[in-house]
Parts: structure tokens; C-alpha cells; sequence
């Protein structure tokens, strides 16, 4: 019987303020979007950061007859120097394998990444010999580079990481920047939620007394209020759950779908099983905290 009084309460709360239900569903799609939206951003630089620093390779690039570094006093490297330097190489425990590549590789690997205009005049002897190892562990790379910097025959191990780093600092930005977006969005669907919350109370306060009369309860009286809102923000956690959907599917996973893109993006699964039921409950519990905050002011009991 009291399950069925909240409930009708509830109904009857939310049909008398029907706009303003509409309007906390639509305030709480568009804020938990943003804030899902943040959220498979940050997945997806994690996924990022996580493949491309595994590809990172150590560059180890040797003197050569141009070196002008303090490292290279000698010019370039001698053969006994580059045989004990691969031979230290291959025994190291944390690298997995061993790449050499000679000038004019080098030379030949510039020119396929690089535009004519820059290679026409480029010749072999311009450009380093260089070691490129793999490790065991990429977690190990900063180690394995300062071991190697002061080996002989040894000109430059440059930080490959440190190239990636502003590229990831610009996804933590904008990361933060949805996120903190979103967290407006959601402060002003809380207060959306306590105004509607609020103003049926109020339209309701002739019954609220009655019932307060007749010896309801607090948490009787207060439910079918907390209900009106957990329901239209729930409604509106649903809708920004399926619009992430709708983004992914038809937008990220087509570019994943092109020839050639190896590059692992965030997909559906990730909205079903992480992102949408994390944005959901995030709008359940602000809808309850709006409410009972607004109660507890505006519905003495």
C-alpha cells in the first residue's frame, strides 16, 4: 500500500510540473554528456599513452665525421668501438632486440617520411649510424638511456618520450577542460533539480501537513519528492548514455574502421560497460543529494 502511495505521489509530482521535469532531463543529458565525454577522453589519452610510449624505441646515435659534441673527440665511431657496443647491447637483460641502422638506412628512412623538398639536397653522410633497441620493458627506458649516454663511439640517446609529452599535456588540457565543463553543467542540474524539488513541495504543502498530521514519517513524506528527481535525472543519465553511444559508434569507430589505423580508440563497449553506467550513477546521486538539500530546507517535517 505505501509503495504504491510513493509512487502515485511521485506521478502526480512530476505531471503537475511537467515542463520543469522536461527541462531537468534535458539540464542532466547535456551536463552528463560533457562529463562522459571527459571521461572517454581520458580513457582514450591513457590508451594512447600506454601504446605509443610501449613503441618507443631507444635511438642510440652514434659519432660520426660531422659530430661537433664533446662526446665524439675522436670523430667518428671506430669498428671495435660500434662491435663492443652491439656486443653490450645484445647481453643487456632488458633489451629485447637489437636494430642497426647505417647512413645511407637512415637516409633512405628519412626520405620516405620526409617531403622532397627536404631530401633533394640531403646526403648519407649527413646523418648519424644508430643502434635502435627494443626493450623488455619500455617502463625501463629512462635507465637503459643513461647507461648508454657515456658509452664510447656514443654521440646522443634522445628522450623519445620527452617528444611525446606536449602532445599528451594538450589531451590532459582538454581533458580537463570537458571535465570541468561538466562539472558546472552538473552543478547547474543539481540546482535545476532542487528549484523543481523545491516548487512541488511547496505546491503540495496543504497534503505534506495533513499527512505529517496523521503521523507519516519523515522518510514517507520526503520519498516520492527524492523519487521525482532521481527519476528525470535518470531519464537524462540514459539519454547521455546513448548520445556517447551514437558518437562512438558513428563517428570513432568509423575512423578506426580505415585501412592502415593500427591506433586502439574507445568503442561502444567502452560507453556499455564503463562510461554509461558511471555517468548514470553520478546522476542518481547529485539528483538524491539536490533533493534531500532541498527538503531539508523547504519541507519541515
Amino acid at each position: 500500500m505505501r509503495l504504491g502511495f510513493v509512487l502515485g505521489e511521485m506521478a502526480t509530482g512530476l505531471r503537475r510540473n511537467f515542463t520543469m521535469s522536461v527541462a531537468v532531463v534535458l539540464v542532466t543529458m547535456v551536463s552528463l554528456f560533457f562529463f562522459g565525454t571527459g571521461l572517454l577522453v581520458q580513457k582514450q589519452v591513457g590508451i594512447l599513452k600506454g601504446e605509443w610510449y610501449d613503441r618507443v624505441q631507444v635511438s642510440i646515435f652514434l659519432c660520426g665525421d660531422t659530430s661537433l659534441d664533446e662526446r665524439c673527440p675522436g670523430g667518428s665511431i671506430t669498428d671495435a668501438q660500434r662491435d663492443a657496443l652491439r656486443t653490450q647491447l645484445q647481453s643487456d637483460p632488458r633489451v629485447e632486440r637489437v636494430y642497426y641502422e647505417s647512413q645511407q638506412q637512415a637516409l633512405e628512412n628519412f626520405k620516405e617520411t620526409s617531403v622532397p623538398a627536404i631530401t633533394d639536397n640531403l646526403t648519407a653522410d649527413q646523418l648519424p649510424e644508430s643502434f635502435r633497441v627494443r626493450l623488455v620493458d619500455p617502463q625501463q627506458y629512462r635507465e637503459v638511456s643513461a647507461d648508454y649516454q657515456t658509452a664510447a663511439g656514443v654521440e646522443d640517446v634522445p628522450d623519445q618520450r620527452a617528444i611525446l609529452q606536449p602532445l599528451f599535456t594538450v589531451l590532459d588540457v582538454a581533458t580537463n577542460i570537458a571535465l570541468g565543463l561538466a562539472a558546472l553543467m552538473l552543478l547547474c542540474s543539481m540546482m535545476l533539480v532542487s528549484t523543481t524539488i523545491r516548487l512541488t513541495a511547496f505546491s503540495r504543502r496543504r497534503e505534506t501537513t495533513i499527512m505529517r498530521l496523521v503521523g507519516a514519517s519523515r522518510a514517507l513524506i520526503q520519498l516520492p519528492f527524492v523519487l521525482e528527481g532521481v527519476v528525470a535525472s535518470l531519464i537524462g543519465g540514459v539519454l547521455a548514455s546513448g548520445a556517447l553511444w551514437a558518437m562512438v559508434n558513428f563517428g570513432v569507430s568509423r575512423l578506426q574502421n580505415r585501412p592502415g589505423f593500427t591506433t586502439r580508440l574507445v568503442d561502444t563497449a567502452d560507453v556499455l560497460t564503463e562510461t554509461g553506467p558511471i555517468i548514470i550513477g553520478v546522476g542518481v546521486v547529485f539528483a538524491i543529494i539536490a533533493s534531500l538539500f532541498s527538503l531539508r530546507r523547504w519541507l519541515k517535517v
